[in-house]
């Protein structure tokens, strides 16, 4: 029998975390299910989960900090629980970290979908080594001006040093290492790197764009407005 995927989940209103944790056992997670942000991270580190999903505004530590400090310790997947698509905590939970988020309130079977696509993104259940995006697999060493980007080895260097970039952030770059003056519109990197076969929120891809340039260098991937980004050869 196959290993259950291990989630973590941070919610403080019982009535949605006790449904959720039943849902999820449902389709076979293994599942923590903590109410609050500090007792979230002492499960985290004492536990090392596959994937954690976090309510925004929960009590002790808040769900951005808590994505904040998971990241300081890991690449695990993250995925952020907002109450409001519109909210400003979207794009913070992002801008710390996360890798998606999604809406609340959620339909079970969306959740799922959107876990399963995550952990697709990251190569295994276990939340390990991003797969290589498109033709990138077998482009093996890449170079851009300073930035070398090995597709084999999953590495990236800038100058000669090493930058430590997320699954996502890795699954973004390998997309336009595939096609460097390639303009790729954002619809496009929902689909490709966040195996969205739906329409999605654009912000993901423009705070990932962000996080990845601050990375990699601001001017490396230019934004052409309208249509989307490309990376300059």
């Amino acid at each position: 029998m196959a290993e259950q995927t291990h989630v973590l989940f941070v919610e403080d209103d019982d009535v949605i975390r006790e449904a959720t944790q039943l849902a999820l056992e449902r389709d076979g997670f293994a599942v923590t299910a903590m109410p609050d942000g500090l007792s979230g991270l002492e499960a985290f580190r004492a536990r090392r989960p596959d994937i954690a999903l976090l309510d925004v505004m929960v009590p002790g530590l808040d769900g951005v900090s808590l994505c904040r400090r998971i990241r300081d310790e890991s690449t695990v997947p993250v995925i952020m629980l907002s109450a409001r698509a519109d909210s400003i905590d979207v794009v913070l939970g992002l801008e710390a970290g996360a890798d998606d988020y999604v809406t609340k309130p959620f339909d079970g079977a969306v959740l799922v979908a959107r876990i399963r696509a995550v952990l697709r993104r990251f190569g295994h259940a276990g939340g390990g080594r991003a797969e290589a995006g498109s033709a990138a697999a077998d482009a093996g060493a890449l170079t851009f001006g300073d930035l070398e980007v090995d597709t084999e080895g999953m590495e990236v260097r800038r100058a000669g040093q090493p930058v430590a970039l997320t699954p996502t952030e890795m699954r973004l770059l390998l997309e336009f290492s595939a096609a460097p003056g390639t303009v790729l519109s954002r619809d496009k990197l929902l689909e490709r790197v966040w195996d969205y076969g739906w329409g999605g929120d654009t912000r993901v891809v423009d705070v990932h764009v962000q996080r990845l340039r601050a990375k990699i260098g601001q001017d490396r991937i230019e934004t052409v407005r309208g249509f989307g980004y490309k990376l300059k050869a």
